[in-house]
């Protein structure tokens, strides 16, 4: 169930960028859809062995610009494959892969288990002042 509650967030995210910034065109939800069901399977398969190589290269430190950079690249090559979906230039694709990133961030945090919530928040404030709490 949250496979297909992402895919259709991502979707969404996509649709409504593409409302929003004239450099992306997107013909209809489904076709939005469809885009990101790709997106989902490129970056599990190609986008991880990417992934690997820039966090090689890199040693891990920017593991969350290599994924953003990633996507954005994987958006790009989703763009040539299909005609109802467009992007042009790379900093709109960067700007979707953020988006997507963020939303898929919230999602997950919003369904996260209460305890996981619980411990996280527990974590957190052992690092605030007692000043402050």
């Amino acid at each position: 169930m949250n496979l297909i509650l992402h895919l259709l967030i991502d979707a969404a995210v996509i649709f409504g960028l593409a409302y929003v910034m004239p450099q992306v065109d997107v013909k209809s939800f489904g076709t939005a859809l469809l885009v990101a069901i790709v997106l989902g399977l490129l970056n599990a398969t190609v986008g991880w062995v990417l992934r690997g190589v820039g966090n090689v290269v890199t040693l891990g430190l920017l593991s969350f610009v290599i994924r953003l950079v990633v996507t954005a690249l994987l958006l790009k090559l989703v763009d040539r494959l299909f005609s109802g979906f467009t992007i042009h230039g790379f900093w709109p694709a960067l700007v979707i892969a953020l988006a997507v990133a963020i939303a898929g961030a919230v999602l997950d945090q919003a369904f996260a288990p209460d305890d996981v919530a619980t411990d996280s928040v527990l974590r957190i404030s052992a690092w605030v002042p007692k000043a402050l709490a």
